[in-house]
C-alpha cells in the first residue's frame, strides 16, 4: 500500500468511498475515449500568416469537418465561407455587418451550423472536457444547443427561445464568435511546436502571441529559438546574429514594433561607417514588406554588414575564451590578407569580394571599436529590458526543452550528435562527459541557467551558460546546429561555393536507416513497436522527390519549408503532421496568399492497427495511476486506516 500521509492527503478531495469511487468511474470512462488529435508542426520561421492560418483551420481539417458533416447539403461555396468564418470570425462579421447580410436570419442559421460542426469535431470527448473549452459567459447555452435532441417535441419551443434570446439580445456575434473559437480549440487536442518560431519571417512575436493563447502547447528549443533566447540573456554574439538576421530579411518590424528594439543607433552607425560602401554582398532578402518606418534597402545593407562585423568580432572572443568549443578554425579575420584583399580558410587561400573593413585593425582583429563597444551595450540594454521579448521568452522557457517524450514518439528540432560510425558524439567539459539522452539534458539545463541562475549566486556557471548558447547556435557539435561549421563570413566576403559547404552531422546519414533510428529511440528509452522520432530542421526538397517519411515510418522531418526563404528550394511550404486516434498523416502546405482558399492536401502515412483510446497515451497512464490510489484509498477505508467523512 502507497504512503499513508499521501492516503490520508488524497482523502481530503475524496473524503469517502463512494466519492473515490465515483472519481474511479469517471476515470475509467475517460481511458475508453478515443485520444486526442496532436498536430506538429516545425520552422515557422516567423511567418504569422501562414501558421494563423494553419493553426485557425487546423491544417485543413476543420474544412474536412464541414464537409462531413453537412455534404451535399451546402454548395462549395458556402462550406468555404463557413470555414472562413470559423477561422477568422471577427473580419468575416464585421464585412458581414458592412454589406448588411448580418441579421438575425444570418444568425440563426449559422448558429445552427457552427453547432453541428461542434458537435462533429467534440463527439469523441466527455461533455465535461467540451464544457470547460468553452468560454464561461456562453457555457450553458452552447452546453444546451450541442445536446439538442430533435425527437424531443417537448423542448422545441426551449431550444428555439435559446437562440432567440440571443439575438434578441444583441449577442449574436459574440456567441457565433465563441461558436468559432471552441470549434478551433476542440479539433486540435494538444499542439506541438518542434523549432524555429523565429528568424527570416515578419512577424515572430505575432505567432508567440497565438501560441501563448493555445491551451496546450509545447516546444522543442531550435537553433535560431536559442539564439534569441541568448539574445535575451545577455549575450552580445546572439545579439548582434539576431540583427544580422532580421536587417538581411528585412525583418524590421518584429524587432522595432513587435518587441521594441531601437535600431536608431546602429543605422546612425551603419550609415556613417560605411557612408562610401555600398554592401553590395549585405543587400536584404525582400520577402516581406515592413509595416512601420520602412528602411530604404541601402541602410538596410549598411547596417547588415556592421553588424556582421561585430558579430564576428564577439563570436571570436568567446571561441577564445572557450577552447572547448573547438572552434579555431572559425577565426577568420585574423586570416585576411589586408594588404593582398585574401583569406586563407581552411588551408586554401580565397579572394576577398568586399575588403573594406574600416572598424577592423588587422593586429587585434576582434577587438571592438570604442563606437561598436557602445552600440552593442546599447543594443544589450534594449534586449534586456523589452518587456513584451521577455514574456514570450518565458513561456519558451516554461512550455519548451531541449527534447520531448510524447505518447511513444521522441521530439526534438535538429539532431543527437552522431560519429561517423554511428555512435554518439560525446562532449567533455568540466561538468563531465555527455553523449546521446545525457547532453541533451546537460544542455537543457545549461540553458535554464542561462537564463534562470542568479548571477551573483554563481557567476561562473552563469557566464558559462550564458556563452554557450552561441555554441548551440552554431557550434560543431550542437544537436540544434548539426552541421561542422556555419559559413556566414564565407557567404558574404568569399565567392568560390566550395568555401561555403556546410557538412552536416554523421547523423543525418543515418536518419533512413531503421537500426540507427531505433538506437536513437531506445537511448531515451522509447524501444517499443509504434515509437517515432519527430524533428525538423531540414527542409525536405520535396521537388528533388525527397521523402518526409524515413527508416521505414520511423523518422519524421517535418521541415517543408513554411518559411518564403525555402519555397523555391523545397518545391512546396511545409508540413503539419497529425496524429489522431486512427492513424499519422501529413498536410501538405502550398504558398498561402490572404484571401484565397487555401486547403492543405492532407496524406495519410500510417494506419494504427487498432483505434488509440486515451488509456494507450500519457494522460492514459497517468489516469490508470490516479484510479490505482483511489482503490488503494478505499481499501485504506475499508481496513479503517483512514476514517471517511
Amino acid at each position: 500500500m502507497r504512503d499513508l500521509d499521501y492516503l490520508k492527503l488524497l482523502s481530503q478531495k475524496y473524503p469517502n468511498s463512494r466519492k473515490a469511487g465515483a472519481e474511479i468511474i469517471n476515470l475509467r470512462a475517460i481511458c475508453a475515449l478515443p485520444k486526442g488529435t496532436e498536430y506538429f508542426f516545425s520552422d515557422l520561421h516567423g511567418e504569422d500568416r501562414s501558421f494563423v492560418h494553419l493553426l485557425r483551420s487546423s491544417s485543413g481539417i476543420i474544412r474536412a469537418k464541414i464537409t462531413e458533416t453537412f455534404g451535399d447539403m451546402l454548395s462549395s461555396q458556402e462550406q468555404l465561407d463557413l470555414a472562413n468564418l470559423i477561422y477568422y470570425p471577427d473580419r468575416i462579421i464585421s464585412n458581414a455587418r458592412q454589406t448588411g447580410v448580418d441579421n438575425a436570419e444570418w444568425q440563426k442559421i449559422t448558429i445552427f451550423r457552427l453547432v453541428q460542426i461542434v458537435k462533429c469535431v467534440g463527439r469523441k470527448y466527455t461533455r465535461s472536457k467540451v464544457r470547460k473549452k468553452m468560454p464561461e459567459d456562453y457555457a450553458y447555452a452552447i452546453d444546451e444547443l450541442l445536446h439538442n435532441d430533435a425527437k424531443d417535441v417537448d423542448k422545441k419551443q426551449y431550444y428555439q427561445e435559446i437562440i432567440n434570446g440571443i439575438i434578441d439580445v444583441d449577442a449574436g456575434d459574440e456567441f457565433i464568435t465563441a461558436l468559432c473559437g471552441l470549434i478551433q480549440n476542440l479539433t486540435i487536442d494538444s499542439l506541438h511546436i518542434i523549432g524555429d518560431i523565429f528568424d527570416r519571417g515578419p512577424h515572430a512575436d505575432v505567432i508567440m502571441n497565438e501560441l501563448m493563447n493555445f491551451h496546450d502547447v509545447d516546444i522543442q528549443w531550435g537553433n535560431h529559438d536559442v539564439s534569441w533566447m541568448g539574445a535575451a540573456c545577455g549575450n552580445t554574439a546572439c545579439i548582434a546574429n539576431v540583427l544580422r538576421i532580421a536587417t538581411s530579411y528585412n525583418s524590421f518590424d518584429v524587432l522595432e514594433d513587435g518587441y521594441g528594439i531601437n535600431l536608431r543607433p546602429l543605422s546612425m552607425f551603419a550609415a556613417s561607417t560605411y557612408a562610401d560602401d555600398p554592401c553590395d554582398n549585405f543587400k536584404i532578402h525582400q520577402l516581406d514588406e515592413n509595416k512601420y518606418d520602412s528602411v530604404e534597402p541601402e541602410l538596410a545593407a549598411k547596417m547588415c554588414k556592421a553588424i556582421s562585423i561585430i558579430q564576428f568580432k564577439l563570436e571570436g572572443q568567446l571561441i577564445m575564451q572557450h577552447p572547448e568549443y573547438e572552434m579555431e578554425d572559425r577565426l577568420l579575420l585574423n586570416n585576411i590578407d589586408y594588404d593582398k584583399h585574401t583569406v586563407t580558410i581552411d588551408g586554401a587561400t580565397y579572394k576577398l569580394k568586399d575588403w573594406n573593413f574600416p572598424t577592423v585593425d588587422p593586429l587585434h582583429p576582434y577587438n571592438l571599436t570604442i563606437e561598436e563597444g557602445e552600440l552593442i551595450h546599447t543594443l544589450k540594454m534594449s534586449f534586456i529590458h523589452s518587456p513584451l521579448l521577455h514574456k514570450h521568452i518565458r513561456f519558451i522557457y516554461s512550455h519548451g526543452a531541449m527534447y520531448k517524450i510524447c505518447n511513444n514518439n521522441l521530439l526534438y528540432h535538429g539532431c543527437i550528435p552522431m560519429n561517423n560510425d554511428g555512435s554518439f558524439v560525446e562532449i567533455s567539459n568540466a561538468d563531465g562527459s555527455f553523449s546521446g539522452r545525457s547532453l541533451m539534458d546537460y544542455l537543457n539545463q545549461m540553458c535554464i541557467d542561462a537564463y534562470f541562475l542568479d548571477e551573483v549566486t554563481d557567476p561562473v556557471r552563469k557566464r558559462k551558460a550564458v556563452d554557450l548558447m552561441w555554441y548551440l547556435w552554431c557550434g560543431k557539435n550542437s544537436p540544434l546546429f548539426g552541421k561542422d561549421k556555419i559559413t556566414t563570413f564565407e557567404h558574404y566576403f568569399v565567392d568560390d561555393k566550395a568555401a561555403c559547404k556546410e557538412t552536416f552531422n554523421a547523423y543525418y546519414s543515418y536518419t533512413d536507416n531503421k537500426e540507427y533510428v531505433e538506437k536513437i529511440l531506445s537511448e531515451f528509452g522509447l524501444g517499443c513497436a509504434g515509437s517515432h522520432i519527430i524533428n525538423g530542421h531540414v527542409p525536405v526538397e520535396v521537388k528533388n522527390g525527397e521523402s518526409p517519411v524515413k527508416a521505414d515510418g520511423r523518422l519524421y522531418v517535418i521541415d517543408g519549408g513554411l518559411s518564403k526563404a525555402y519555397h523555391e528550394k523545397t518545391g512546396i511550404a511545409g508540413y503539419t503532421l497529425i496524429c489522431n486516434s486512427h492513424h499519422l498523416a501529413l498536410a501538405v502546405h502550398r504558398s498561402f496568399t490572404p484571401g484565397q482558399e487555401y486547403t492543405p492536401k492532407i496524406v495519410s502515412t500510417e494506419e494504427f492497427e487498432k483505434r488509440v483510446m486515451v488509456r494507450d497515451t500519457d494522460v492514459g497512464r497517468e489516469l490508470k495511476k490516479q484510479i490505482d490510489d483511489l482503490k488503494e484509498l478505499m481499501e485504506a477505508y475499508k481496513n479503517g486506516l483512514i476514517k471517511e467523512k
